[in-house]
């Protein structure tokens, strides 16, 4: 199955989403804050979470906490784009974060094309924006694995 059969909202850097893969534990990682949200494909529901208050390495304790809390058997990560779907520096970071995590934490990461999540949150009246991103990128993503192939 070629990833765009098993999940069309991934970036051509994620490889495919095997069935028993159940829950998931979302980021919109941003350089100050990294907004969070939680999932479940049974459900094709995701719940935003506290957005993580940190900065580099010290974001990665309280992953590992919510990690530990949640148990999830992937991460999702979003990455954005231009909107002509050019890469920029946001692009390179959030990429780097999402290879962090596999190679701190062993799960695999999808990567999903965030473009506009931030403005979506802000614009349904969301809190939270980073938190209320992460949850749009992860019921996009979910969203994409009902998608028959």
């Amino acid at each position: 199955m070629s990833v765009d059969d098993a999940a069309a909202a991934t970036t051509p850097d994620t490889p495919a989403v095997p069935p028993h893969f159940q829950t998931f534990l979302a980021f919109d990682y941003g350089q100050k804050r990294t907004g969070v949200a939680t999932g479940n494909r049974l459900l094709g529901a995701a719940t935003p979470r506290a957005t993580i208050q940190a900065e580099g390495d010290a974001r990665f304790a309280p992953i590992a906490a919510l990690l530990r809390e949640w148990q999830p058997d992937a991460i999702v990560v979003g990455v954005p784009f231009h909107p002509d779907g050019a890469a920029h520096d946001n692009t390179r970071r959030a990429r780097r974060f999402a290879r962090q995590l596999e190679g701190r934490f062993g799960l695999p990461v999808y990567r999903v094309d965030e473009r506009y999540s931030t403005t979506e949150a802000l614009a349904e009246g969301a809190r939270d924006a980073d938190a209320a991103a992460a949850c749009i990128i992860l019921d996009q993503f979910l969203r994409s694995l009902r998608t028959p192939a």
